[in-house]
């Protein structure tokens, strides 16, 4: 199965030219957190077991859950790409469109993928995925329509990338039996670089993932960096009212060329253009990257620019 992505920049350098870049085709917030020197034991040695706890702590404050319900991984795409082996492959059923990892994940390992345009079209899958909110269209569900659907099939997969700025939309304060739900570290915070995410589950449905993922698998920056990321509240109260005002500057911007709003996160914007290859090449000239969808011919997906200086040149893009 294809696997599509954004953060393709070199090949949009290829076609367009170097020089000083807006990559706005990841999703990834352009205001990362910042962050400050590490440790000499960080990077001369094996990353310690205290360390990888601390930052347990700190994380399942944030998510609101147990510490045994967290398990930090290289990245939410490793996760994703060890749930298929929780069960023996059957039926899953993966919400369309959405992020195209589950489905090539799954049928890589041998599971027979169903599109599900809907929640409704899942039941009695042996497992189904649900992005929340969606990718790249922003829909969303509430923790007790997703607990119910739990109850209706045999694995539950909520991942919840773009959940750092809606607490209120994660499944992982009433965790079900049956759930796992993924993290990730970099989009929110910015630091897409260092390969984190999270998997937050039961003990029982951790245990597997755990051993698959090998010992040491975080690193040790990654694991100080974010420790010490996720316990600054006031960063992060800055960073969901920057991107709450940015969100609909920019749907504001695209109003103006002509665009549909679509939908989105707080972290990225979906819009339906006349023609999404040429919308993507203006930009792209103006050296604004973007994210096209190779099923769709209209869709256009804008990441959040990150200051006035960008939004000013999206804007004088956009305007010719």
């Amino acid at each position: 199965m294809a696997r599509d992505h954004g953060g393709n920049l070199d090949a949009a350098q290829a076609r367009f030219g170097t020089g000083d870049w807006i990559d706005l085709s990841t999703g990834i917030n352009r205001r990362p957190w910042p962050v400050q020197p590490l440790s000499d034991t960080a990077f001369h040695a094996l990353p310690m077991a205290r360390a990888e706890r601390a930052l347990i702590r700190v994380a399942a404050e944030w998510f609101g859950c147990a510490d045994d319900h967290v398990l930090p991984m290289a990245g939410a795409t490793a996760a994703i790409q060890l749930v298929p082996r929780l069960r023996p492959a059957g039926h899953a059923a993966v919400l369309t469109p959405s992020y195209n990892e589950h489905a090539a994940s799954l049928t890589a390992a041998s599971w027979r993928v169903t599109p599900a345009p809907d929640l409704d079209r899942m039941d009695g899958a042996d497992l189904a995925v649900v992005v929340n909110p969606n990718n790249p269209d922003g829909r969303e569900w509430s923790p007790l329509v997703l607990a119910a659907l739990a109850r209706r099939v045999g694995l539950l997969v909520v991942d919840e990338s773009f959940a750092d700025a809606r607490p209120d939309l994660s499944l992982a304060r009433s965790l079900p039996a049956n759930a796992v739900v993924l993290r990730s570290f970099g989009k929110f915070w910015g630091l897409a670089g260092l390969r984190l995410g999270f998997a937050l589950a039961a003990p029982n449905l951790l245990s597997p993932l755990r051993e698959a993922a090998g010992p040491w698998s975080v690193s040790g920056p990654a694991l100080e960096i974010a420790t010490a990321a996720m316990a600054d509240r006031a960063w992060a109260d800055d960073t969901v009212t920057y991107h709450a005002e940015a969100a609909l500057n920019l749907d504001r911007l695209a109003a103006r060329a002509g665009w549909r709003p679509l939908g989105g996160t707080h972290l990225f914007r979906l819009y339906d253009t006349p023609d999404a290859q040429a919308a993507q090449d203006t930009l792209a000239r103006a050296h604004v990257w973007t994210r096209r969808f190779p099923y769709s011919d209209r869709w256009l997906r804008l990441g959040i620019p990150g200051s006035r200086d960008e939004f000013a040149r999206v804007g004088q893009a956009l305007t010719g």
